[in-house]
């Protein structure tokens, strides 16, 4: 399956146009593309799903940096969306130098950044550039604090207002796409039929023109959590623990390195070193 192009994605509208995974690092990246998804998205959730950070606050560039190249070296045909940290993207300066690195040296095909109305002066420069940019409205997990933590948003119309201004404002800044996270499925169908652009769905209920979900959500490695939205396609965390125990029991049992696992010489050879 060839590459998606910028051009490819604006024309994908309809529920179950686009799938999209959040993946990290080589392997997963990897398995993401073999499995036939359209996007792959590096996200700051790396803070918590791969770091151990109590949120994406923490991440920094240089974090993501490392992350969105072994992603690209596991997934080279598939198109590749790198996450804007925290404060990477304050100004539009700043926005056009860390964006650019994503693409020059990571390798990104695109880059998303949270934030509506807020955000435009930032998103336009970046698009006047030549940096194509993913919108992200609704829950934006930078700034949960603000919006009264992890908890769906838009559902009274005050927030609802904002949410539906802000993807407004970002397809006119020039999105190819925007993320609707934790957002009511009434709202989402309303904003996705408003916008000539795809919106991609995470807790936004089936009417988004795309989905995505955590590759350690949906393959059940991380466990810290799970949020109402994710569904387990399969317990790989239980697995992988039964596994490692068993190497563990097998070699304090003796039973592990066998014959099979090792490597023999000849006894000759084996004399000479030590003059037997």
């Amino acid at each position: 399956m060839a590459k998606l192009t910028v051009l490819d994605l604006k024309a994908k509208k309809g529920p179950g146009s686009l799938v999209m995974v959040t993946a990290y690092d080589y392997p997963t990246a990897r398995i993401a593309q073999e499995a036939g998804v359209d996007l792959i998205l590096v996200g700051d959730s790396l803070g918590m799903v791969v770091l151990g950070y109590d949120s994406t606050v923490p991440v920094t560039m240089e974090e993501m940096l490392h992350h969105v190249k072994a992603a690209r070296r596991g997934a080279p045909e598939t198109f590749l969306i790198a996450d804007m940290p925290f404060l990477s993207f304050a100004t539009p300066e700043a926005a056009l130098e860390n964006a650019g690195r994503f693409l020059k040296e990571g390798g990104a095909d695109a880059v998303k950044l949270e934030g509506g109305l807020e955000v435009v002066p930032v998103v336009e420069a970046l698009v006047r550039a030549g940096i194509p940019v993913l919108g992200h409205v609704g829950l934006t997990p930078q700034t949960a604090s603000s919006l009264g933590g992890y908890r769906v948003q838009g559902k009274d119309a005050e927030s609802a207002r904002r949410i539906v201004e802000g993807a407004r404002a970002l397809e006119a800044a020039g999105v190819w796409g925007v993320v609707l996270e934790m957002v009511p499925t009434p709202l989402a169908r309303r904003v996705t039929e408003e916008l000539t652009v795809p919106t991609i769905g995470i807790g936004a209920g089936p009417v988004t023109d795309g989905q995505v979900l955590v590759f350690h959500d949906l393959v059940g490695i991380f466990d810290r959590f799970k949020p109402k939205f994710v569904k387990r396609y399969a317990e790989a965390g239980a697995l992988m623990r039964e596994a490692v125990a068993a190497y563990a029991r097998e070699v304090r049992e003796g039973v592990f390195p066998d014959e099979a696992h090792s490597f023999g010489m000849r006894e000759e050879i084996l004399k000479k070193v030590y003059g037997d």
